[in-house]
């Protein structure tokens, strides 16, 4: 018996997976409500209007039953790497979201049908708070008693750029190889259109009448690689440079202790404890339970490339990808260090020139505190994700104001012969590459 077609709700449709996944699903004729925390301009003119924004994590299982009462299926592509004031724990966005998800989906009058996106592997490989979390995630589904079909996918490549896949494109523009522990370990990788044409799949056989479901599948192609040859994968498909050193172990485990100190100022970086542990235990699973429920062929790591553009902007991120944080972190220690400076070992400099153009002793301090407090300030504000972009804005004026105020009051200063004031020219032309950079998604 048909029924009719579906309403398929996709939470996380802000994310890599969630975007591609509703990309395809519209472009396969479906009714898809996209629903995440928020969406970029470019993604609300996608979806169309029909996009809802809602901290989808934090509902309690009645607000989540009134935020999917129209869905006859909903894809759950929420998770996170590791806990953080920005987005969470991870227990409670996968564990706990599960259990009011259930709970909503059993409460709401109606079957309908789970589709929860998880990761390959098994309890004994689950070494971090991410995958142990993710598997009590699948746990709770399975009790519930709700229909459900959690997919497992490897290493997911799809035309957007974000974390671990952002990471995969940036270490290809490198002339340098992984350590051999990370390089070596399997790496199976999945397109994100086979995650697409499964949900497909599971829709049209949904509507078809099928109702009884309790599937759990490996959505992966048949060979894994390996981090390292997947890494040489996109280097030949971005046309990165060949290899000439191969990174020291150290020098990731610095990474990634840098990764966890920019992940409390609320940024979102690719390497960190959680993400190399991640890779050091790989990924790999079993395709072939997926392959025979849905008649699907999985397309290998060359066919997804092949997919993929590798024109002169993905050239681009690729390289800018890891000097971001170097901008970002440089800008920061620039302002902080400055006004740190002035404030202490230059104070009596700073005031002296301002009383040999005629301030009197007291207005030059005052000026100098004034001005190396706002230097800290637009330094912090750089350094913390929710308000970098202020403080960005705020470096440039100040150093607009600071060029002005010069030429008024000192205008020898342009003639320094260290370039004082002319190096602030540069220093605002970096902080609006840093403004152009900013966006994660």
């Amino acid at each position: 018996m048909t029924s009719a077609p579906p309403v398929i709700a996709v939470l996380g449709a802000s994310g890599l997976i969630g975007q591609a996944v509703t990309l395809h699903l519209l472009g396969e004729g479906f009714t898809v409500v996209p629903v995440a925390r928020a969406f970029t301009p470019a993604q609300q003119a996608a979806w169309g209007g029909q996009a809802r924004e809602s901290a989808i994590v934090g509902l309690d299982a009645a607000a989540l039953a009134g935020l999917v009462a129209g869905a006859d299926i909903v894809v759950n592509c929420i998770g996170v790497l590791q806990d953080s004031a920005r987005r969470g724990s991870a227990a409670d966005a996968h564990a706990g979201f599960a259990g009011r998800l259930t709970a909503a989906l059993a409460a709401g009058g109606r079957q309908r049908l789970l589709v929860h996106l998880s990761i390959p592997g098994d309890d004994e490989d689950d070494a971090t708070a991410f995958s142990a979390t993710k598997r009590a995630a699948e746990r709770i589904i399975a009790a519930s008693g709700v229909p459900h079909v959690i997919l497992r996918p490897g290493f997911v490549v799809a035309p957007a750029a974000y974390g671990g896949s952002a990471l995969v494109r940036a270490l290809a523009a490198l002339p340098f190889d992984l350590p051999e522990r990370e390089a070596s370990r399997p790496f199976a990788a999945t397109d994100a259109a086979d995650i697409g044409r499964t949900l497909a799949v599971i829709a049209r056989r949904w509507e078809d009448g099928e109702r009884a479901w309790q599937a759990r599948w490996d959505v992966m192609e048949r060979q894994a690689g390996t981090v390292g040859a997947v890494i040489d994968a996109f280097r030949r498909h971005l046309g990165g440079p060949a290899l000439r050193l191969r990174l020291p172990g150290w020098l990731m485990r610095l990474g990634a202790a840098a990764g966890d100190g920019a992940a409390r100022l609320g940024w979102s970086p690719p390497i960190r404890g959680t993400a190399l542990a991640e890779m050091r235990r790989g990924v790999a699973g079993d395709p072939a339970e997926w392959i025979a429920a849905t008649g699907i062929e999985p397309r290998s790591l060359a066919q997804a490339l092949r997919r993929l553009p590798s024109t002169v902007q993905e050239r681009w991120f690729a390289k800018l990808y890891l000097i971001k944080p170097l901008v970002i972190g440089g800008l920061a220690l620039f302002w902080i260090v400055s006004g740190l400076i002035a404030l202490t070992v230059a104070f009596g400099a700073a005031t002296a020139i301002l009383t040999a153009h005629g301030f009197a002793p007291w207005l030059a301090q005052a000026v100098t505190v004034a001005t190396s407090l706002a230097d800290i300030a637009v330094g912090v504000a750089i350094a913390r994700r929710a308000s970098c972009r202020a403080g960005l804005i705020a470096g440039i004026g100040l150093s607009l104001a600071y060029m002005a105020s010069a030429a008024i009051i000192t205008p020898a200063l342009w003639l320094d012969p260290f370039g004082a004031l002319v190096k602030t020219g540069p220093a605002i032309l970096l902080m609006l590459v840093a403004l152009a950079m900013l966006d994660e998604r």
